[in-house]
């Protein structure tokens, strides 16, 4: 619905206005000066595990992520509450404890926020960052040859209805929320130390992280391009099996536990998708259950994909080769 919505809408007219809501990107980014940018991005949503501490981590997690998805340094946030009228202090104390802890980790500011009385908790965060104009990274202009990466396993969704049926095992449970707790600041410092490496001419040309989309709704966003600007679609060839599933997420899926997130992503885009028919049922739900604080998703060269996944893995990401970029095809993505 909001897709639909914000197509119909007027663009910014702002020159200084770098990115904004036009291809659905991971953040806005508003140039201040030739040499500085400003990265904006806000999430918040309602708890997902049972632990408020955890639920305070895991949405600060995923708050900053697309400052990271964006090559941006996070240093403010604004937290946004909402909490019942008559809900324990304690609770709410510990989910903001949570969210700093995830913050300061990050080494991002909390400097205010705002707070409402609603039945329902929710928290999260506004964020802003900093970034050098010509170093934006775009969730388009994937270009054809380009190798594609993942850094994170997926399952979170599937596995997080699991943990409402309570039937989500403890390793499981433990697996999820270690992913979703873990900050993206470390894939987008090795990205940036290759960058540095490779002088002038970056081989990265298109990155977005994977949330409520899922990895497919995420990898049609790249794949449409933006013609307006220039920017061509393309197709994206995806392997199943190199992608890291996490412990427990194909099990949850094959027994049923999709969130209303997953077959909304089915509605959209799955005209979008084909797969082949050697790839199971459980792992197609996965390529569209809706992650939370997911991994980057990177279209690189060729030449320096190796590369990339050395300084990741240096960094302690265990970054996975998932694909690559070919001319565009009927489907827009294929599943192998």
């Amino acid at each position: 619905m909001l897709d639909s919505v914000l197509r119909r809408l007027p663009r910014p007219t702002d020159p200084n206005v770098l990115v904004g809501f036009d291809t659905n990107d991971d953040a806005g980014v508003y140039l201040l000066s030739p040499e500085m940018a400003m990265v904006q991005t806000v999430d918040f949503f309602t708890p997902i595990v049972d632990d408020p501490y955890t639920f305070g981590q895991i949405a600060a997690a995923n708050s900053l992520s697309d400052v990271y998805a964006m090559g941006g340094k996070p240093v403010s946030a604004l937290s946004i509450v909402g909490f019942p009228d008559k809900g324990d202090p304690e609770i709410l104390e510990a989910i903001i404890r949570g969210g700093l802890s995830k913050m300061t980790e990050a080494k991002c500011s909390v400097i205010g926020g705002h707070s409402i009385r609603n039945d329902d908790i929710q928290f999260g965060y506004a964020v802003t960052g900093m970034i050098h104009p010509q170093r934006v990274w775009r969730n388009v202009g994937a270009r054809t040859g380009d190798v594609l990466l993942l850094t994170k396993a997926i399952g979170t969704g599937v596995l997080s209805t699991a943990l409402k049926k309570d039937c989500a095992t403890p390793g499981s449970l433990q697996a999820a929320i270690a992913s979703m707790s873990q900050l993206n600041r470390a894939a987008a410092e090795a990205l940036l130390e290759l960058l540095e490496k490779a002088g002038a001419a970056s081989p990265i040309h298109a990155v977005t992280d994977i949330t409520g989309f899922g990895l497919l709704g995420h990898a049609r966003e790249m794949a449409l391009g933006n013609p307006e600007r220039g920017i061509e679609a393309i197709s994206l060839e995806i392997d199943h099996s190199a992608i890291s599933y996490l412990p427990g997420a194909a099990d949850a899926a094959r027994e049923g536990f999709l969130p209303g997130g997953l077959k909304n992503n089915l509605d959209f885009i799955g005209d979008c998708v084909g797969f082949a028919s050697d790839v199971p049922q459980e792992v197609r739900d996965l390529l569209f259950d809706p992650q939370t604080s997911g991994g980057l998703f990177v279209s690189i060269s060729p030449e320096l994909a190796d590369a990339a996944i050395a300084a990741l893995n240096q960094h302690g990401v265990a970054a996975r080769r998932i694909g690559k970029v070919i001319h565009k095809t009927n489907p827009l993505i294929m599943v192998r």
